[in-house]
């Protein structure tokens, strides 16, 4: 097969976050909606999915990643390497894994398809999965500061990178359940640190949510977005360079 066209692959980067933001913070939306019921709550308003506190919770909005990252992998990662993830294209880039001149095409895709499916879920839902729900936006637990949130940020992004970097880029794809494990480290991740920033992992994943509340009224948590742009990239960049130290180490 010949190597896909950058339109196309393009369009996959496209699809494929929709489908994580669209089922992942929108299994985060409704968690909030069925936990709060009809009318809001400020605790809920103000912080996002930060103001869940149930285990059985996070862990089944990380299961609704973990699905939603699995399929997309399968279908799109022959074609784009599904990377739906700005902070894992940079920093592929970093590591010469990546072309430079496709690095702002694909990352103009992850934030449209992220910010796409966003809007697609009010709209499907109703407003109130934004003024209720948050659209799944991901925000500070109450009592983390700033730091902390990036610091979190910066290490679940980190093992997230590690995997990727070992199964997909190293390991070519090749391992029959790459997409899966990849997924499951989303889920784990998110499980175990939601209640500390809500483990977003990607600054797509926070930006669709994000701008859907600007639209349809939810809560303004813009003051936050630095947090998932600043702790992605460093999390992803150091673990890639980790990485390819560690395996051209080994191989050389």
């Amino acid at each position: 097969m010949s190597e896909p066209s950058l339109p196309r692959k393009c369009v996959a980067e496209l699809i494929g976050t929709f489908i994580l933001v669209y089922v992942g913070a929108g299994a985060a939306a409704i968690t909030i909606l069925l936990a709060n019921g009809e009318s809001s709550k400020s605790s809920f308003l103000s912080s996002g999915i930060g103001a869940l506190g149930g285990l059985a919770d996070w862990l089944s909005i990380g299961l609704a990643f973990a699905f939603a990252i699995t399929g997309a992998f399968y279908i799109f990662g022959h074609i784009s390497g599904c990377h739906i993830n700005p902070a894992v294209t940079i920093a592929l880039w970093t590591v010469k894994r990546f072309p430079g001149r496709d690095v702002a095409p694909y990352i103009i895709s992850q934030l449209s398809g992220a910010i796409v499916a966003s809007i697609s879920f009010v709209g499907i839902v109703g407003t109130r999965a934004a003024t209720i729900g948050g659209s799944g936006a991901t925000a500070l637990f109450p009592g983390i500061s700033y730091l902390q949130g990036i610091l979190n940020e910066i290490v679940i992004s980190f093992i997230l990178m590690l995997v990727i970097m070992a199964l997909a880029i190293y390991g070519r794809g090749s391992k029959p359940f790459s997409g899966l494990i990849i997924g499951l480290v989303v889920a784990g991740g998110i499980t175990t640190t939601g209640n500390i920033s809500g483990a977003s992992f990607n600054p797509a994943r926070t930006l669709g949510p994000y701008v859907a509340n600007s639209l349809f009224g939810g809560p303004d948590l813009w003051s936050q977005f630095p947090i998932y742009v600043i702790g992605p990239l460093i999390g992803t960049i150091i673990a890639a360079f980790v990485y390819t130290y560690l395996a051209e180490s080994k191989t050389g």
